[in-house]
């Protein structure tokens, strides 16, 4: 749609296209220089709700001046047409680099982490998430994107800050569009809560992987796989596809993978930190130490590094949502056990003597009904006898049953 916006902005080559606008290179007929302008699609700017959202984001993205972030330097409507005018950008993205080369080098996949890491903190500190970071919207001058193919000294620049966050709880996100590249979304954007800087980080972290290695950290066709993915598995090392890549470069990347973002880098700078350390071959100074999970051969993971503590009592208090533990039996009451249980001897020896006393009765009643009712002396010895007998019986049951 070459044409002119807003009587000043001469369109002219169309620079790229996507499902939410069109980028084309412009003029400024004011200030007689270069720029972007991007034009909104027709679908969203029949969107109230979005268009008030995305102008209010703008404007916010207007105040971000940084050497690391694409400047915003206007935004309007036109005839229908919702646009935002910014910094005119020369080089490639990161998606284009990775699309004709493959992978970076180690060094150069770094430096473009480290430089965006740097625009990231900025728009951090002002309270502004980009929400969407991914290869294409890093732009990359100089370096490997050199259009004379020489080394030349490389900027990183971040572009379209704003535009997912005034995209959230829109038409596109209701009819199960995502917002952004699935593949880049943290874990808790996946789950649908709201987005914080250390989701950026995380964002970064799968770029810096793709960077290394030419893929991604996880797959899936579609949200719900990817989330599962990260729950149950665990990217492999850098390391393991491409023996370029330091093992201390991995280990600083998978940290920023960690799916809690408690366990990952407290910042931004934090993580250009790690990965210019981790490229050296040395151990980040934030690399929190790994921890065993089960056992000995189990995986480890990497957590948090714990400040010393002032030694405690030995015995820690019970948080409330612990369940009580049983108390150690103590000498009073294992003696009232112990009392307890003579005393069950006890009764079960006593039942015993009563159940023999019975039986008994009934023995003596049976022989004397069968002999004259007991006039027959052998028949008195016998029952006297038996008697005796039975007695010592009972006696030694019950000692048995009392422990006496």
């Amino acid at each position: 749609m070459p044409g002119t916006i807003a009587d000043r902005y001469e369109l002219g080559d169309r620079l790229g296209s996507g499902g939410m606008s069109t980028v084309y290179k412009a003029t400024d007929k004011v200030l007689e220089r270069t720029v972007a302008v991007k034009v909104l699609a027709e679908h969203l700017s029949d969107d109230e709700k979005f268009v008030a959202r995305f102008r209010r984001e703008a404007l916010a993205v207007a105040k971000l001046v940084h050497p690391n972030i694409v400047q915003v330097y206007d935004t309007g409507v036109d005839g229908g047409r919702h646009f935002i005018v910014m910094e005119y950008v020369t080089g490639r993205s990161g998606a284009q680099l990775l699309q004709r080369y493959g992978q970076l080098e180690p060094r150069i996949a770094v430096d473009i982490a480290a430089e965006a890491c740097a625009g990231l903190e900025y728009a951090h500190k002002q309270g502004i998430v980009h929400r969407d970071v991914k290869p294409g919207n890093l732009m990359v001058i100089g370096g490997p994107a050199s259009a004379a193919g020489e080394k030349e000294a490389m900027t990183v620049k971040i572009a379209d800050f704003g535009i997912a966050r005034a995209a959230e709880q829109t038409r596109l996100t209701q009819v199960g569009s995502v917002v952004g590249t699935a593949a880049y979304l943290s874990p808790e954007q996946s789950r649908g809560e709201e987005a914080t800087g250390i989701s950026d980080v995380y964002s970064l972290g799968v770029v810096t992987y793709q960077l290394l290695t030419g893929r991604l950290p996880y797959e899936g066709n579609s949200l719900a796989e990817l989330a599962i993915r990260r729950e149950n598995e665990r990217p492999l090392p850098p390391s393991s596809y491409e023996p370029d890549v330091p093992p201390e470069l991995s280990a600083a990347v998978l940290r920023a993978l960690e799916s809690a973002p408690e366990d990952r880098y407290a910042d931004a700078l934090d993580l250009a930190a790690a990965l210019r350390a981790g490229l050296d071959g040395i151990a980040p100074a934030s690399e929190a130490p790994t921890r065993a999970l089960g056992s000995s051969t189990a995986a480890t993971r990497v957590v948090p590094r714990e400040e010393p503590r002032t030694p405690t009592a030995p015995v820690p208090a019970r948080r409330r949502s612990e369940p009580a533990r049983p108390a150690r039996q103590t000498p009073a009451r294992a003696a009232g056990a112990q009392d307890r249980s003579a005393f069950a001897r006890l009764m079960r020896g006593i039942g015993g003597l009563l159940l023999i006393a019975i039986v008994a009765a009934i023995v003596a009643a049976t022989i004397l009904l069968l002999t004259d009712a007991g006039s027959s002396t052998d028949v008195g010895k016998f029952i006297d006898d038996n008697i005796n007998t039975l007695i010592d019986n009972i006696k030694d049951y019950v000692n048995q049953n009392t422990g006496n």
